[in-house]
């Protein structure tokens, strides 16, 4: 078992949730957190990190080469 007081914060007042939470099992759930992703234990539900040297959009798709005729 892990210790559950690493999960939380307080803050003044307020509880403050470090790790997040899974969106399709709901608040109750906590992800784990890996080098590259976020993990659901309970639904396998998988969150990957952006790599930071890479840019946000997408190479073009290079169109079909046309064939010649051979004679």
């Amino acid at each position: 078992m892990t210790d559950v007081s690493n999960y939380y914060k307080i803050e003044g007042d307020k509880l403050i949730r470090t790790h997040r939470s899974c969106p399709k099992c709901g608040p109750s759930v906590f992800m784990a957190e890996h080098y590259d992703r976020f993990t659901c234990g309970r639904c396998k539900y998988t969150i990957f990190k952006r790599k930071k040297g890479k840019s946000t959009t997408r190479p073009r798709k290079r169109s079909p080469r046309k064939r010649k005729k051979s004679t």
